[in-house]
């Protein structure tokens, strides 16, 4: 039995992806993700969220070995922003930090904002909705499925 959320399963069904699924709690960290699946860190897309000035939330989905830049994500965006903590992360996602991930949040207002180092990589592994998840899909695809925005924010 599955534990990803049955709005992540049914947009991975609709879009043809198949979810990589570990014991519960075994990859939360990019770190452990990428130990666990046998990749390079930075393959593994993180997904934070954070609040906008304007009280907007943005995703931003980056290379695991990257840190996001707060001034390029201002110069991105024209907000000044600050981490959601973990109690809007789920609030406003649906999602407990560490399996944070940019499917099944059409019905929310949150903007998705992919980061220019996830294309250094042929494939890239964000999580399904769980800290024991990781999909295997091109950057282009990810781009494209989600409706995100390309940005330069690390």
């Amino acid at each position: 039995m599955s534990n990803i959320p049955k709005k992540v399963q049914e947009f991975l069904e609709k879009h043809n992806l198949q979810p990589l699924e570990f014991e519960p709690g075994s990859t939360p960290t990019a770190e452990s993700a990428g130990k666990r699946i046998g990749v390079p860190v930075g393959q593994i897309a993180k997904s934070i969220l954070f609040k906008g000035k304007d009280n907007a939330f943005r995703l931003v989905v980056a290379a695991g070995d990257r840190r996001i830049n707060s001034g390029q994500l201002k110069r991105a965006t024209g907000v000044k922003h600050k981490m959601a903590s973990a109690e809007e992360t789920e609030a406003v996602t649906g999602f407990l930090p560490g399996g944070v991930c940019p499917f099944g949040l059409e019905a929310t207002e949150v903007e998705i904002l992919l980061d220019s180092s996830l294309d250094q990589y042929t494939t890239v592994y964000p999580a399904a909705g769980t800290d024991a998840t990781g999909v295997p899909l091109q950057p282009e695809y990810l781009l494209e499925i989600t409706g995100g925005k390309k940005v330069n924010v690390t």
